[in-house]
């Protein structure tokens, strides 16, 4: 049997990225990539991080910092200054939690390190057709970003990004990760409390109507939980 590729893993420590990291664990050997950046709940997606990394026994860890997306700021998520949204998602509206051109960012270091230790894939747990619509979700963001690796990184460099529930709704990747054995209780969605989720941003709101198309409970606490 042939050893099992390396991948890197790009894990928020929100539900998408949990599954995106049960997929990825299931067929290849794993690296897992977190991000800070200044927003609200960074302390607390910091520990769902380290403790999805335990739980599927990541080869490897990496944080990396991006202290200019809090200082260019234009988001809910990095200035205090602008409200998050609350309530249900807008469509075609791009919320004020977007931050712009993260994920490019988030990419950048990815590609990176995968370039450095070896690894063949990028896993994103990017969502577009049931999300609040970041213009940096869709799929073909992600397919231009797999020519810029190809022209940018060194000739006998093969890094694929794998989305694996870009085009699944909430409910189905509720219950794929269920199916998978996620544990669901490690994840945070929350953009503005860390101790109970409010249960009225976008987030919170996409998170629980998941769950209820799945039929199944979500076993983090809510303050408030329509």
């Amino acid at each position: 049997m042939s050893a099992r590729a390396l991948a890197v893993v790009c894990v928020s420590g929100g539900m998408d990225s949990a599954v995106t990291a049960a997929l990825a664990a299931g067929e290849h050997r794993t690296a897992f990539l977190h991000a800070d950046y200044g927003q609200r709940t960074e302390a607390k997606e910091r520990a769902c991080f380290e403790a999805l990394a335990e739980a599927y026994s990541a080869e490897a860890r990496l944080v990396v910092d991006f202290p200019a997306l809090r200082q260019i700021g234009g988001s809910s998520l990095t200035d205090s200054r602008i409200p998050v949204r609350e309530g249900d998602p807008v469509e075609g509206v791009v919320p004020t939690s977007y931050v712009p051109f993260r994920n490019a960012h988030l990419l950048a270091a990815a590609v990176s390190w995968a370039e450095v230790i070896g690894a063949g894939f990028v896993f994103v747990g990017a969502v577009w057709e049931d999300s609040s619509g970041y213009p940096d979700c869709r799929p073909e963001f992600y397919r231009a970003y797999e020519e810029a690796i190809r022209l940018g990184t060194r000739p006998d460099t093969s890094i694929r990004i794998v989305t694996p529930v870009i085009g699944l709704s909430k409910a189905e990747i509720v219950r794929t990760g269920l199916r998978l054995g996620v544990p669901f209780e490690k994840t945070w969605s929350c953009y503005q409390a860390s101790q109970r989720a409010c249960g009225r941003c976008e987030s919170c709101r996409l998170r629980l109507s998941g769950f209820r198309g799945a039929g199944a409970a979500d076993p983090i606490p809510y303050e408030t939980a329509w």
